[in-house]
């Protein structure tokens, strides 16, 4: 077994003798959560290299819990939970689940979980971000040089608040993602951030802003380019896309979310 502490604490909460906690698994195995009156689970979408369709990582997704996939997204709860604190709880338990799901399932280790960070959140927290997360990760014995931490996008004047934040979590060991809300910004965050990612929607490889300054800047760096919300095939036959570049894509065009990893079968399929 690949992470010895994360199979007994399952091993417990799947012991029904045991005291009644936050946390628990249904019977598909699955680590649920309770936010008010909302149960909470976790839904994965892949990360594909463009290409050669590889699977690099997951975005965990927090869900309401169904039978199926086809719980609804909760993300918007953070938008109205009635206080810093229980929007900084309600972070915390998601991120956690999201943890508890993808190792539970992820045997080979060949993937990176990627977590998002709610904007509220970046001010949120008086300080020292991501050490409570990296504790619970630390105690289950779960890598934490695996998970990438997706920050909001940020306007010009929140840039010192990004560069605090980013920096907080880098120092407890996190990697990052930072979503660019236009191609200029990402070049921008290439240059003075150089995070582990960037994410720009997928409207940018259908043609009208040149990408070419900023792939060869992010290859250069070393930072992954990500293109989201792939809706349609069109999107990923840019001529922007070349083959010995290396650009990633994510969407509902390539994978609906859903609890269970793609298996080894689906991938060599």
């Amino acid at each position: 077994m690949p992470f010895p502490t994360l199979n007994t604490y399952l091993a417990h909460l799947s012991d029904p003798d045991r005291p009644a906690s936050s946390v628990w698994l249904d019977s598909a195995g699955r680590a649920q959560g309770k936010y008010f009156n909302c149960t909470i689970t976790s839904a994965f979408q892949p990360i594909r290299a463009l290409g050669s369709s590889r699977i690099v990582a997951y975005e965990g997704l927090a869900r309401s819990a169904s039978a199926g996939d086809a719980g609804l997204s909760l993300w918007k709860l953070l938008d109205h939970a009635a206080s810093d604190d229980e929007s900084i709880e309600l972070d915390r338990l998601c991120r956690m689940l999201h943890a508890i799901n993808f190792f539970r399932q992820d045997a080979a280790g060949q993937s990176d979980l990627y977590l998002n960070v709610h904007d509220r959140l970046l001010s949120a927290v008086s300080s020292n971000h991501g050490h409570a997360f990296k504790r619970i990760l630390d105690a289950l014995d779960l890598p934490v040089g695996r998970i990438v931490l997706q920050l909001p996008a940020t306007t010009p004047q929140q840039g010192w608040l990004l560069n605090y934040v980013a920096d907080n979590y880098r120092r407890n060991g996190f990697r990052l993602a930072l979503n660019a809300a236009s191609v200029a910004q990402a070049q921008a965050m290439v240059a003075e951030q150089r995070p582990h990612a960037i994410k720009l929607d997928a409207r940018y490889l259908s043609g009208g802003v040149s990408l070419e300054a900023l792939l060869e800047a992010a290859r250069a760096a070393g930072v992954r380019l990500i293109f989201k919300r792939v809706e349609s095939a069109p999107a990923l036959a840019s001529p922007e896309v070349v083959a010995d570049l290396p650009l990633y894509a994510q969407g509902f065009f390539l994978d609906q979310p859903q609890a269970a990893l793609v298996s080894d079968a689906a991938l060599a399929a």
